[in-house]
């Protein structure tokens, strides 16, 4: 039997999805351990977005099995078959799944400790002071306590990204997904997000990330995953897929993004 411990935190299992007669995923498996960094790397429209969608069932996947912890996502068992569950309890299994996405989606008329604490008090049923508690713990590790009553209007777009972290990381998940965080940032904004997300994944946070940032990928990446055309194409130690990389798609991929 495998020790909860060791055992991977995340499974992916032959996942396909199409959009129509667009098939986006093809046949898409892979294992994240536990605190384990994994970057979802290649050109736009290979699946990596959706595949992160997928994973905390923001889209259906049209076949395959995504599990996180012992859960899977999205699914039940029932009658020996997988049943889609209702959107209450895919909204309990997301709460453990942290996810940013390139707009920070923040609520303009709540201030930036409104904005984390609101999710905690609906979704976990936090009473206000714990919720509170865990605003400006999480704000502080993103370095932006001092910011907790001030609205987002007032933040620039890397200290909004910030807050957006800042309250998936106050739900206090499991697992962080990051779609992209810093493409809508001016570039001189990019760096703190990215220090941002290198003291997360220092303090052992198991997180998947989708991004062109090469650097952080090759400094702070566990593993890269490379997609191309919905399915993964190489996949191993950052400074092997990046360095040295097998495959066309690869080399092409980083020829236009290192130039």
């Amino acid at each position: 039997m495998t020790d909860a411990t060791t055992a991977p935190l995340v499974r992916v299992v032959d996942v396909h999805k199409s959009f129509g007669a667009l098939e986006v995923l093809k046949g898409v498996s892979f294992d994240v351990g536990r605190g384990e960094v994994v970057c979802l790397m290649g050109r736009s429209g290979s699946g990596k977005s959706t595949l992160l969608r997928c994973i905390n069932h923001l889209e259906s996947a049209n076949s395959g099995v995504i599990v996180v912890g012992d859960e899977v996502i999205g699914y039940e068992w029932r009658d020996r078959k997988l049943r889609e569950l209702r959107d209450k309890r895919v909204a309990h299994q997301r709460a453990d799944i942290g996810m940013v996405f390139q707009a920070f989606g923040l609520f303009p008329h709540l201030t930036v400790r409104q904005n984390v604490m609101e999710a905690q008090i609906r979704v976990r049923r936090k009473d206000r002071p714990a919720a509170n508690a865990a605003a400006e713990q999480a704000l502080d590790r993103v370095g932006l306590l001092e910011k907790a009553d001030t609205y987002p209007r007032f933040l620039s777009g890397g200290q909004q990204q910030r807050v957006a972290i800042a309250r998936a990381l106050a739900m206090e998940p499991k697992l962080m997904l990051f779609d992209e965080p810093t493409s809508a940032l001016d570039p001189e904004l990019v760096g703190e997000v990215l220090d941002a997300m290198r003291e997360l994944a220092a303090s052992g946070m198991t997180m998947i990330v989708v991004t062109h940032e090469v650097n952080f990928a090759r400094n702070v990446a566990d593993r890269v995953i490379f997609m191309d055309g919905g399915v993964i194409v190489e996949s191993g130690d950052p400074a092997h897929v990046l360095g040295s990389p097998k495959e066309d798609a690869t080399r092409a991929f980083l020829e236009r993004v290192i130039g």
